[in-house]
């Protein structure tokens, strides 16, 4: 049988932690101290492993769609349901879901690394002994104010010229052109 919202909201924590099944492998975890996570049991050659799927109410049972009221804009907020879904998709494909959040996880790690604003900074550890102390300054300030917060979480190997020249056509737009010269120079 399938869990509902309504058998979610009347579990009360007791003294041991206890489980309200859905189906497919799904439940929801319920500690004593009221907490409720989701998890998602699975075999994955041959062992059988537990997958964390979220906190309710983060994570609901069910998919919904939010509208935010002052852009118009809809999102959609994923539930415990389609998480497990995926994480079966994956199962199907020969594919351990937890192996694959934390190679994804690690890929995020490595392009946060190698983002332009890091190996900007780096540069300027490196080479700043060398300037003078107002004009390192100068150019960190330049960069944090003019490039970092349009590319600078970008990985170095994804900034093309195109970004560059966005950034410094949105200096030159504000009547800035020296500014932009020494941005582009640096």
């Amino acid at each position: 049988m399938s869990l509902t919202n309504t058998a979610i909201l009347n579990a009360k924590p007791g003294l041991k932690p206890f489980k309200l099944v859905d189906e497919r492998g799904l439940f929801l975890l319920v500690t004593p101290s009221g907490g409720r996570w989701w998890r998602f049991r699975y075999k994955s050659d041959g062992k059988e492993k537990l997958l964390s799927l979220g906190i309710y109410p983060d994570i609901l049972l069910a998919s919904r769609t939010l509208k935010d009221e002052e852009t118009g804009k809809t999102r959609k907020i994923k539930g415990a349901r389609e998480l497990r879904n995926k994480a079966r998709e994956l199962l199907a494909q020969g594919v351990d879901p937890d192996e694959d959040r934390k190679a994804q996880k690690a890929t995020k790690q490595t392009r946060a690394a190698h983002s332009f604003e890091v190996v900007a900074r780096e540069r300027y550890a490196k080479y700043g002994s060398s300037w003078s102390q107002a004009h390192g300054e100068r150019i960190i300030r330049r960069f944090e104010r003019d490039v970092f917060p349009w590319i600078g979480g970008h990985p170095v190997s994804d900034v093309a010229s195109s970004d560059l020249l966005s950034v410094i056509r949105r200096i030159e737009s504000r009547g800035a052109i020296e500014a932009a010269d020494r941005a582009l120079a640096n």
